[in-house]
C-alpha cells in the first residue's frame, strides 16, 4: 500500500511534523512518501485572483500526489481552534481543481499540540467535514501535551498508552 503522509503544516520545526515522521515508522509494510506542504505554496486564495490567472499549477501537483497514494496520513496543527492558514489555502486551491480534495481514499486524522487539548479542535472540524471533499476517515487520534509524551531524542512517543493507540488507529490501514 502506498501511503502519503503530510503534516498541515508549513512550520519548519512542527511537532505535527514529528508525529507524521514517527507514526509513519510504524508502517514499515508499506510505502510511505511524506510530504511536505512547504513544496505547495501558492498565493492567498481568491476569486478574483483565480479569474485573473487560473488555478495555481501546485494545486494540481499536490491532488496528483493524492491521486497517485492508496491511503492518507494527515497531521492538524491547530491555529486559534482551526486549520493552519498554509495548510487551508493550499486545500482551498486545490479543492476549486477538485472538490473531491480526499479523492475516497482511505485517511488516518492525527492531531497534536504543546497543550491538553491536543489540537482536538481542528481535528474534529478536520474529521466532520471531510466527507464534504470525499474523505474517508477509517481513524483519528489526537495527542496532547506533545512535550511530555513525544521522547525527541528517540522520535517516538514517550507515553505508552498513547503508543498504543497510535499503533491501534494505525492497524485500520491493514484491513484496507
Amino acid at each position: 500500500m502506498n501511503i502519503l503522509a503530510f503534516a498541515a503544516s508549513n512550520s519548519r520545526k512542527s511537532i505535527n511534523k514529528s508525529l507524521i515522521a514517527y507514526a509513519s515508522t510504524l508502517l514499515a509494510h508499506h510505502t510511505v512518501e511524506v510530504l511536505d506542504i512547504n513544496d505547495y505554496e501558492m498565493p492567498i486564495y481568491s476569486s478574483d485572483l483565480e479569474e485573473a490567472h487560473g488555478i495555481p499549477s501546485a494545486a494540481g501537483r499536490f491532488l496528483d500526489k493524492i491521486t497517485s497514494a492508496d491511503a492518507l496520513l494527515i497531521s492538524f496543527a491547530e491555529h486559534n481552534g482551526n486549520y493552519t492558514v498554509a495548510y487551508k489555502n493550499l486545500f482551498d486551491w486545490a479543492s476549486r481543481k477538485n472538490r473531491d480534495v480526499y479523492q475516497g481514499k482511505p485517511t488516518i486524522m492525527l492531531s497534536t499540540s504543546p497543550g491538553p487539548g491536543g489540537a482536538s479542535s481542528v481535528l474534529k472540524l478536520a474529521r466532520e467535514s471531510a466527507h464534504f471533499f470525499a474523505g474517508n476517515v477509517i481513524g483519528s487520534l489526537s495527542v496532547p501535551n506533545f512535550y511530555d509524551n513525544f521522547d525527541s531524542e528517540t522520535g517516538r512517543l514517550a507515553d505508552e498508552a498513547l503508543n498504543t493507540q497510535l499503533m491501534g488507529v494505525l492497524a485500520a490501514l491493514q484491513s484496507q
